[in-house]
């Protein structure tokens, strides 16, 4: 196929084949079928699967072509101008597809009459404003008029970049509900589900993207897009089929859940992802260097078919969304508190041996450590290629705080935090305080500026963007010594009391935001003290400990004042779980306290010496490079010093031997 052809061709082609594919999903699954009762008709039943599919690929075009445009293209050359036009476009079609979707949610929902009417008006605002499902789709469709106004007015690297998270911030909203509200296993459901959207919306918009400037730009500039297009798209790849996988395993339950409609459809998904996988492998290793020869038409009909794949994935996504699956009935009629609170039973007794052997995995930390790890590890073994060496220590800590995160986040901490306050409080204080330690020794950053090539092209790859945000204002403000030791205290008290707290119980999404939070303030405050990697400005060694030294005590001192609370901290929380076993509520929150303020001293002294350590190499360098500064000019700058003296002490003599005369 032409690319100019494919150029026109490819939305329409993308969008047929989801469409025809939503259709048969929703009649054979059962997604639009009338309801017994409170049935708002067959509009309302059949528009808003084909609505929200609408949302879904105006997402993957607002979302794809930015974050692909950062990595693979370059500002102020006209592709880009391209990139962020297709985004601005596709922002406002979401925004109308959002904003209808809302409103057939709420007919849906309310089984309400149009009417022009002000009862209508007032009932359709309190559905925005006072429900959980009407703000999902209000702050969606606010955010995607705001991405659609500055898509259109930005061009350079920094705007976009900020506008690029911004999008992928519009699509968490969404992943919030549906089904996955609905089910045991709610967190999984949803980080799983977060990450499947914004994966997919990145895989397709960027394809989309591509085929949008092939007839604009030269054939190299092509290829060079390709290859970058294809680590985004094998990245997305990765998280696309592993969230599913583990999103339909929360829906379908076991192997017979598959043979249900729910579970047929989901097999048809997994095809179509199965056989774009398998397209991207053939024409990203094979063909992407042929482009510009005989292959160059066999390459834009297999990315055709692609489209037609991902139209079959998109249109069952948006299907499987009004299907119900088979686990909705597994939810049992009379729940206990900790499963109404929490949406599990409460787990058995937290023993010695349960730490190590009881994991409640959260995809998004996992799929954190498992990139984490393999592109350090992949940085190091290329360094390792080219003769470069590498400490070994700094691996070994790097490895070890990773390993470490997955512990705390998917772990027993992770499954015990909910019911004990003192597992809460462990893993708090693992997060800002030791984690960070093993992860700044690292030195993530010097080992990227090393280890990723450079690019000579004006566009920005990991390496110039690493940098970009190291040497940024932004960062020159975040790690100054006394800003970073201000987020680390002040956000301590501000979290437990204030309402964050209780975000952070009720709301996964106020969870993570929980865990990043502490994790990068805990980051900063350690890459401040005793970083290898680059910062702006560092205080001397003894400013350092002095800064150490106040922080901790503020720190103790809340940990004190966590033990001495007489009242207990979101009690309708964690007084309300109806546990067996362990500690009494306030017996466990006084030990919480206490954890608090000893196991930080643990990390606490662990920097002090490192501090000692590198306060005294540094003077051992500072008097090595006197020595041989001293040995390559024969000491002269001391005997200039000492002749100076001796002219003074004969001025002095002389001066005395005159006062006596």
């Amino acid at each position: 196929m032409n690319p100019r052809a494919l150029r026109a061709a490819g939305p329409v082609i993308l969008a047929a084949a989801a469409l025809l594919t939503l259709v048969w999903a929703l009649a054979y699954g059962g997604g639009a079928a009338p309801l017994i009762l409170g049935d708002a008709g067959p509009i309302v039943r059949w528009g808003i699967p084909v609505v929200k599919l609408a949302v879904n690929l105006a997402a993957a075009g607002m979302v794809g072509t930015l974050v692909v445009a950062l990595y693979a293209l370059k500002a102020g050359e006209r592709e880009f101008d391209v990139a962020l036009d297709a985004a601005s476009i596709s922002a406002a079609v979401f925004t109308v597809a959002a904003g209808a979707n809302g409103f057939l949610v709420f007919l849906d929902s309310f089984n309400a009459q149009l009417s022009l009417g002000p009862e209508f008006g007032a009932q359709l605002g309190r559905f925005l404003v006072e429900t959980e499902l009407g703000r999902v789709w209000l702050i969606t469709t606010v955010l995607g008029a705001v991405i659609t106004v500055i898509a259109f007015a930005v061009r350079s690297w920094t705007s976009t970049f900020f506008l690029a998270l911004l999008a992928v911030a519009a699509l968490v909203p969404m992943g919030t509900q549906g089904h996955s509200g609905d089910q045991a296993n709610h967190n999984l459901a949803v980080s799983s589900l977060v990450l499947h959207i914004i994966g997919a919306a990145v895989w397709l918009g960027g394809l989309l993207l591509m085929v949008l400037i092939r007839p604009i730009v030269s054939g190299a500039t092509m290829r060079a897009a390709m290859r970058r297009y294809s680590t985004l798209a094998l990245v997305s790849f990765i998280v696309v089929a592993v969230s599913g996988t583990v999103r339909a395993a929360v829906g379908v339950g076991d192997l017979e859940g598959l043979l249900t409609p729910y579970g047929v459809i989901v097999m048809v998904k997994a095809a179509a992802l199965v056989g774009i996988g398998l397209l991207g492998a053939v024409y990203r290793n094979r063909l992407i260097a042929r482009m510009t020869d005989t292959a160059r038409g066999v390459f834009w009909a297999l990315i055709a078919l692609e489209l037609v794949f991902m139209g079959i994935a998109s249109g069952a996504a948006s299907a499987l969304a009004r299907t119900a699956p088979p686990t909705d009935s597994n939810i049992p009629e009379n729940v206990s508190p900790a499963y109404y609170l929490t949406g599990a039973e409460l787990p058995p007794e937290l023993t010695p041996i349960r730490w190590l052997t009881v994991w409640d995995v959260d995809v998004l930390w996992a799929f954190v450590v498992g990139f984490g790890l393999f592109f350090y590890l992949a940085g190091v073994w290329r360094l390792h290629r080219r003769g470069d060496a590498w400490p070994i220590y700094r691996t070994v800590m790097w490895v070890s705080g990773l390993l470490m995160l997955l512990w705390v986040t998917c772990g027993a901490p992770n499954a015990y935090q909910d019911y004990l306050f003192s597992v809460h409080m462990l893993g708090h204080m693992l997060l800002s305080m030791g984690i960070p330690v093993l992860l700044v020794a690292g030195a993530p950053v010097t080992l990227a500026a090393r280890a990723i090539r450079k690019r000579d092209d004006g566009t920005r790859g990991g390496r110039e963007w690493i940098l970009w945000t190291v040497h940024s204002p932004y960062m020159r403000v975040l790690t100054n010594p006394f800003v970073a030791a201000g987020l680390f205290v002040v956000s301590l008290w501000l979290f437990y009391y204030t309402d964050l707290f209780r975000w952070a119980l009720y709301d996964h999404v106020g969870h993570v935001w929980m865990v990043a939070h502490f994790l990068l303030t805990g980051y900063l405050f350690a890459l401040t003290l005793i970083g290898i990697d680059p910062v702006p400005y560092r205080l001397p060694y003894a400013g350092r400990l002095l800064l150490l030294v106040g922080v901790m005590a503020m720190h103790a001192f809340f940990g004190v004042a966590m033990m001495m609370q007489t009242g207990l901290m979101a009690a309708e929380w964690y007084g309300a779980m109806g546990r067996t076993w362990g500690l009494p509520p306030l017996e466990d929150q006084y030990l919480g306290g206490g954890i608090a303020w000893s196991v930080g001293e643990i990390p606490t002294l662990t920097v002090a010496i490192t501090l000692a350590i590198q306060w005294s190499r540094s003077d051992e360098r500072m008097q090595r490079r006197r020595d041989r500064a001293a040995d390559r000019s024969g000491d002269a700058e001391l005997e200039e010093y000492n002749a100076r003296l001796a002219k003074l002490a004969e001025r002095d003599k002389r001066a005395e031997e005159a006062v006596h005369r």
